[in-house]
């Protein structure tokens, strides 16, 4: 019988990856792993450990898309990470091909536009507000790095969409508690609210 629970390791060891502790994040699902050995939440969070403590750059990405993922559907997001995972031969020379195809799929089953699309369409010339205004009430855009968020939210509160930010910041931060970036858009997000009373 197993001494260990589940969920309170897997939840501990998600926290402490997010946290870049990622030899602690290791040993969390190793120990899920051991005890729980079809889990495949608990095999695919040790490759992204051991991805990122040897300083694989799309560890993080990959980590954060697979969260993205599991809030749809969690049997979903484990097969398709572990066929990411399974792809990748141990290299991430190909990782953004990997990355962007079950992205692509899912867009075809969902009403969106890709965040580096939109932002294609705003470099272009369109006007960010009213390019995102028209988008807002026909679709959605979906974002799936971290940088393009913080981007996106930089973005809103520069253009008065400030409620809809502090949404979204309030959102983030509930996952992300203790991400510096996160933390200096909301301070400058409280300023400006600040400076407007």
């Amino acid at each position: 019988m197993s001494t260990i629970s589940k969920y309170k390791t897997l939840t501990q060891a998600k926290d402490s990856f997010t946290k870049a502790e990622y030899k602690t994040a290791l040993e969390k699902f190793a120990i899920v792993l051991q005890n729980y050995p079809n889990s495949k939440e608990a095999f695919n969070g040790v490759i992204l450990s051991e991805m990122a403590m040897s300083g694989e750059g799309g560890a993080e990405a990959l980590f954060d898309y697979y969260e993205i993922l599991k809030e749809d559907d969690k049997e979903s997001a484990d097969k398709i990470m572990s066929d990411i995972l399974q792809n990748m031969d141990g290299s991430l020379e190909k990782l953004s091909e990997v990355f962007s195809e079950p992205i692509r799929q899912r867009l075809e089953f969902e009403d969106g536009i890709l965040y580096s699309d939109f932002i294609q369409l705003v470099n272009e010339g369109s006007d960010f507000k009213e390019t995102f205004e028209n988008i807002m009430f026909s679709t959605r855009v979906i974002i799936t790095q971290k940088d393009d968020f913080v981007d996106f939210l930089d973005r809103l509160i520069e253009h008065d969409f400030v409620e809809m930010a502090l949404t979204y910041l309030e959102n983030a931060l509930g996952v992300y508690p203790s991400d510096k970036l996160l933390r200096k858009l909301l301070k400058k997000l409280a300023q400006g609210k600040t400076i407007e009373n």
